[in-house]
């Protein structure tokens, strides 16, 4: 096949276009938004080279689906070239529905919308567009395809997302618990029965790919400096919006400022004039308006802006336990105190909850491992030690945010 576009990537070198049509919906203005969305949201706070973006890390998932298929193909798999270009397509777009700062914003931009269904519904757009071509590429998508193994490929425990995402943010975090082999993982695929499954060799790969995840929710993902930084601009949005749903106009993007004064309370009620508004908002909206924002006439807006953007941000405390609801309400009583607000608008300088750390879900949608005798087991129970078992239990922790410059 010929290839009709080359692009340089620093983590796997260059990345092979084939097919026009993956150069067009590349090219397509909905797909170039990812440019301006960052894989990690606010997490270059922590890690300063973590500035990677979606449209990166979308690159490199449909890079390494081309090198999965080979290999399949070299096993005797049969995949039609429209099966092949349409398994591409939906690991390209499985990440085109997110917003501004990724996963950071997700709760309170579109609190009832999942980034998924937002994937999907622009997936049905860019197919109206393209006349149908992306059929197939939708089937594989929501998992209505009966060769479930291209699904699995794109969303499952060992789907090409989650691989170049550990790689990709290990790369750009400079954190190296996140390396590991996808080479080896991709070579040792197979499928059985329509489903996909790991060759034995691979399970110790497998096992460090699991461990690799489990070390990378905590060390970045999770970091409490991070969740930190992210509660922070939470609460900002959720200022935003609530000052602009009682009438107050606030400067800023006029697709933003839309987006945050009228969110769909349901993903069934998106309509294609919400999903354009918010197919053009960025991590740039975001950011020019918390810099306008810092001189409105509203001081709890005005305040929390300026702390983001001078690197202010909260102060995490982690505890197995559930946070104490006297602390909390000395917390309460400290905020109006010092930032002289209501007791009620007290909410907007303090976030607290629950973060939980599961690395490997086992079960019916479980990694599938062949062994050499012909038999598939679960991995949890192909592992020759509990290690597997124990990354199964899900890990949680609470955490208390406040102001760095709060003191009991």
């Amino acid at each position: 096949m010929e290839i009709v576009k080359i692009i340089n990537d620093p983590v796997y070198g260059f990345i092979h276009i084939k097919s026009p049509l993956v150069l067009e919906i590349i090219d397509h203005p909905i797909f170039q938004r990812l440019r301006r969305i960052k894989q990690l949201g606010i997490s270059d706070y922590i890690f300063p080279g973590a500035v990677h973006t979606r449209f990166q890390h979308a690159l490199g998932a449909m890079s390494i689906t081309e090198k999965a298929l080979d290999t399949l193909r070299v096993k005797g798999i049969e995949i039609s070239d429209k099966e092949y270009e349409a398994t591409q397509l939906a690991v390209l777009l499985h990440d085109i529905g997110h917003g501004p700062f990724s996963h950071s914003l997700e709760e309170v931009l579109m609190p009832n919308v999942s980034h998924e269904s937002i994937s999907y519904q622009y997936m049905n757009l860019l197919n109206k567009q393209f006349n149908g071509a992306l059929d197939l590429t939708l089937k594989i998508f929501r998992n209505s395809y009966h060769r479930y193994f291209f699904h699995e490929l794109v969303n499952s425990q060992l789907d090409l997302d989650r691989m170049d995402y550990l790689l990709r943010d290990s790369f750009f975090t400079g954190v190296p618990e996140g390396r590991i082999n996808v080479d080896r993982i991709i070579q040792l695929l197979n499928v059985v029965d329509n489903k996909l499954v790991a060759e034995e060799k691979a399970l110790y790969t497998i096992e460090n790919f699991l461990n690799a995840r489990r070390l990378m929710y905590w060390q970045v993902y999770l970091h409490k400096t991070s969740l930190g930084a992210d509660r922070l601009l939470v609460n900002i949005i959720s200022r935003a919006r609530d000052l602009v749903k009682a009438g107050e106009v606030l400067p800023g993007p006029p697709d933003f400022m839309d987006i945050l004064s009228n969110p769909p309370e349901h993903e069934n009620l998106v309509e294609n004039k919400v999903l354009s508004k918010f197919g053009r908002i960025d991590d740039y909206d975001v950011i020019g308006s918390l810099k306008l924002w810092v001189h409105v006439n509203d001081k709890i807006l005005s305040t929390l802006s300026k702390m983001f953007l001078d690197r202010k941000i909260f102060r995490v405390k982690l505890s197995s336990e559930a946070i104490d609801k006297d602390e909390l309400m000395s917390l309460k009583n400290a905020v109006a105190h010092k930032y002289n607000v209501l007791n009620q608008e007290t909410r907007y300088f303090l976030s607290y909850g629950k973060v939980t750390n599961e690395a490997y879900l086992s079960g019916g949608n479980g990694i599938q491992m062949l062994q050499k005798n012909g038999q598939i087991v679960d991995i949890a129970d192909a592992a020759d030690l509990p290690n597997i078992q124990a990354m199964s239990r899900v890990v949680s922790k609470h955490f208390l945010c406040k102001p760095k410059n709060l003191y009991l």
